[in-house]
């Protein structure tokens, strides 16, 4: 009796199945299944979590590049600790252990009043709360880079590159000026 076709067949009974008893062999079948299973499994972890973080980042603003340009400190913050891997290898592999540092460490809890120039590669979704964040947080000297994505209400310094490759960037004192300008505009 096949299990499946049975709406009443419970477990124990005879007709079970061998990869439903305890301690069964798989047999080929259910390693096959189970070897599908995993994959479609890492794929998707795969897909989900890592790979956005693994795409092209545009070479010339990469921290390592950042550091290669004078930049100082070259820090970066990540909670991946896939991608945090990755960094350090690179870092690493480029000959700048020690001299270009990523810490696992959440954006939204880090001071970021001592930076100057920062760097980020996120979603859209992310970037109003994150434009809130710098504003409050950054000095009027300091300039925002943007890849992939710009920031939504802030109009760019000066772009450069196109499509993927594309970045915005962003002085905060302009910035400034501009956001306050807005806020005193909705007020009359």
């Amino acid at each position: 009796m096949d299990p499946s076709v049975d709406p009443g067949w419970e477990p124990g009974e005879p007709g079970e199945p061998s990869w439903a008893r305890p301690g069964a062999a798989l047999g080929g079948r259910g390693l096959l299944a189970l070897a599908a299973a995993s994959g479609a499994a890492v794929w998707a972890t795969w897909a989900v979590l890592l790979m956005p973080g693994f795409r092209r980042v545009p070479l010339r603003l990469q921290v390592l590049e950042a550091y290669k340009q004078g930049l100082r400190p070259a820090l970066g913050y990540e909670l991946n600790p896939w991608l945090l891997c990755l960094a350090n290898y690179r870092a690493w592999r480029a000959g700048y252990h020690g001299k270009v540092s990523f810490l696992k460490k959440d954006l939204w809890k880090v001071n970021l009043s001592d930076c100057h120039n920062v760097i980020v590669f996120l979603a859209p979704s992310v970037k109003p709360p994150l434009a809130s964040k710098l504003l409050a947080e950054l000095p009027d000297d300091a300039r925002v880079v943007a890849g992939r994505y710009p920031f939504p209400s802030w109009s760019p310094s000066s772009t450069l590159g196109q499509g993927l490759d594309q970045v915005w960037a962003y002085d905060i004192e302009e910035v400034r000026r501009e956001v306050q300008g807005k806020a005193q505009e909705s007020q009359v």
